[in-house]
């Protein structure tokens, strides 16, 4: 079985269908789930069977792709009304990762390209597109990896939050590609992995990714990440992100800022690991970032057993947002960024978009 994951792959031609691992099987069962219409898409991103910002914007793509599929033998009028309706549909599936409204703009942008032409043509464009996305994504995780490498002594202990590896992404992640590409430059790490409540995708997904790899690991509670970073287990955290503000403050699975502030309090850098496509320059700053709540059953009904009392009150937001201040550099396919203030990254990324329509 090979090592690394691919965890979307487009089977055929433009009248062909996604396939992707259902991750919600893991770690016991790798399975996969063919998706031949939009709707499945959207089910599979809604249930994170799909997850992780870049896979859900690479799944997005093909989504549009599927969508528009029977309006290929149409007129172009009905073709791009459809294609409006399968965006504006997608978009509704979770509201965090702005990678999937980039996808989203980035396929409606390629047909508009091809206004004027035979829909067929039009939906062949949409197929290139999906591709060149899903491809440029392994290219940009290559290269994450290599810029965050240079940040990683030989064995150095690292911790990381949730999933950002292939699992997350096209092939080899964000933040485990950079111990993916330190485990091909020859050094030895030891990842601490936090299970990541209440999903548990830290010990579901990353320990099974780094288990595949060979690499030393160990499973931690959330709340032991400040024991074992005042023992002089850790030298460094890196983390993904599933949206970034202009100013450098970051989304990620909820827990990440716990983990940032116990960073700080023992003066170990805390580094965040993403692709320039996570960046939401049309916003200022992590209080505009809307954070997706998810249903009570998450946390009182965990994995179908009840371990809270009926009628309690629940709060489950999935995400939190971890101020730049506390984040030493953001390890970009276009570099490092560090520090981590608005004009570094306007710099690093470019100029604030006028937004999304």
């Amino acid at each position: 079985m090979p090592s690394h994951v691919e965890t979307l792959r487009w089977i055929g031609a433009e009248r062909g269908h996604l396939v992707l691992i259902d991750q919600t099987r893991l770690p016991v069962d790798l399975v996969e789930l063919e998706c031949r219409d939009v709707k499945s898409v959207w089910e599979a991103i809604k249930q994170l069977r799909v997850r992780g910002a870049p896979a859900i914007g690479i799944a997005g793509a093909y989504g549009i792709v599927l969508g528009t599929q029977p309006a290929a033998s149409g007129n172009q009028q009905a073709f791009f009304a459809r294609l409006q309706e399968v965006a504006a549909y997608l978009a509704t599936s979770r509201p965090t990762a702005v990678n999937l409204f980039w996808a989203l703009d980035r396929m409606k942008d390629a047909a508009a390209a091809h206004r004027g032409k035979d829909p067929s043509e039009i939906q062949a464009a949409l197929f290139a597109e999906a591709r060149a996305i899903h491809e440029e994504d392994r290219a940009l995780c290559r290269a994450i990896g290599r810029y965050g490498a240079q940040l990683l002594q030989d064995k150095s202990g690292v911790l990381t939050h949730c999933n950002a590896g292939g699992l997350a992404t096209s092939e080899y992640g964000t933040a485990l590609s950079v111990f993916f590409t330190c485990q091909d430059q020859g050094k030895n790490l030891h990842v601490f992995v936090d299970e990541t409540r209440p999903l548990l995708q830290g010990s579901r997904l990353t320990a099974w990714e780094l288990a595949r790899r060979g690499i030393d690991a160990t499973l931690i509670c959330d709340n032991m990440a400040g024991q074992v970073m005042r023992e002089g287990k850790v030298q460094a955290v890196i983390v993904g992100a599933d949206r970034i503000a202009a100013n450098g403050d970051t989304a990620n699975k909820i827990g990440t800022y716990s983990v940032a502030v116990l960073a700080a309090a023992h003066d170990i850098p805390f580094y965040v690991a993403a692709p320039s496509t996570t960046f939401d320059l049309s916003i200022a700053s992590g209080d505009q970032i809307p954070i997706e709540e998810r249903s009570r059953e998450e946390i009182t009904h965990g994995f179908g057993r009840q371990t809270a009392p009926d009628g309690i009150d629940v709060y489950n937001p999935a995400f939190d947002v971890t101020p730049a201040r506390l984040i030493r550099s953001i390890i970009t396919e276009r570099g490092i960024i560090e520090p981590v203030s608005r004009a570094t990254i306007a710099q690093t990324i470019g100029r604030p978009s006028a937004g999304r329509d």
